[in-house]
């Protein structure tokens, strides 16, 4: 089928798997990006290798009437920050890739949610495109086990992995999936953190501490120290007993800060006084 895409690098793979596949790509869509969570070079670059149109401005609904006009099909969105216009009176089809396992998952960035709430499995989910974000009928998911001292990072490429695969299944399975696919009940929304979950508190264990700090990984958590505002991107941690008062500093050792807590002691092992998306417009500067 004739396709156009919407996609920054994180999901190069699910552009990638549609050509594999015998697809006919018409036109990428891409966003402005911090360079520290979203990156867009190298899908650009492959865009440009397939001698395809780049767009980084908002897709409009003058877009889908020249996609119309070009003889699209179908419009993939995969990793856009904007709402979409009604596609459907221009495109055949139009469906969404969500780093979650639909319905469970839904919103902007649910990643963090994934580990905090301990969860078993993870995975990602094809659905139709719908006016209301992440609300479509699924077509396809794919699933993947979470493990115990899972962190942002390892997650975000068992995602990336995970799309991939999915978007290679739905390629080749496309109208019968879309014909089949099913209606989301249930589930749960993960809005966007607040300052307020990417705290850490002393007064938790060990155990619930790194937890957070997993969670966040990039994004970073946060936690006063002697009156400043720092931001935690890694931490280690063990359970032994003492008698202080948790948030107790108990060794600085070059950047390293060792502080008491619940249960035993939290090392923050790379921080910084700078939050990371001041920190991400400062090197793009």
């Amino acid at each position: 089928m004739r396709f156009a895409i919407t996609a920054t690098d994180r999901y190069l793979g699910v552009f990638q798997s549609f050509l594999e596949r015998g697809w006919q790509p018409l036109k990428l869509f891409t966003t402005p990006v911090d360079q520290r969570m979203h990156h867009h070079r190298a899908v650009i670059d492959y865009a440009a290798r397939l001698k395809i149109e780049v767009q980084l401005s908002r897709l409009d609904e003058q877009n889908l009437r020249e996609l119309a006009e070009a003889g699209c099909e179908v419009l993939l969105v995969a990793s856009y920050q904007w709402r979409i216009p009604d596609w459907r009176p221009y495109l055949k089809y139009a469906v969404n890739f969500h780093p979650s396992p639909l319905p469970l998952g839904r919103g902007p960035y649910p990643l963090p949610g994934a580990i905090l709430e301990s969860l078993p499995t993870w995975g990602v989910a094809c659905h139709r495109l719908e006016p209301e974000f992440d609300s479509g009928d699924v077509l396809r998911s794919a699933l993947f086990p979470i493990a115990a001292d899972e962190d942002h990072d390892s997650l975000d490429l068992k995602v990336q992995l995970a799309a991939r695969r999915l978007a290679g299944d739905v390629a080749t399975h496309f109208e019968s999936d879309w014909n089949g696919a099913r209606p989301q009940t249930g589930g749960s929304y993960h809005s966007l953190w607040t300052q307020e979950e990417r705290q850490l508190d002393w007064r938790q264990t060990v155990a619930q501490i790194l937890r957070r700090v997993r969670a966040f990984g990039p994004i970073e958590t946060l936690v006063e120290v002697g009156g400043a505002l720092i931001f935690v991107r890694r931490a280690v941690g063990w359970c032994e007993p003492h008698r202080l008062t948790p948030g107790q500093v108990v060794h600085v050792t070059n950047q390293a800060m060792i502080f008491a807590v619940a249960d035993g002691y939290i090392g923050l092992t790379e921080w910084s006084l700078t939050d990371p998306a001041v920190r991400a417009v400062t090197a793009q500067g």
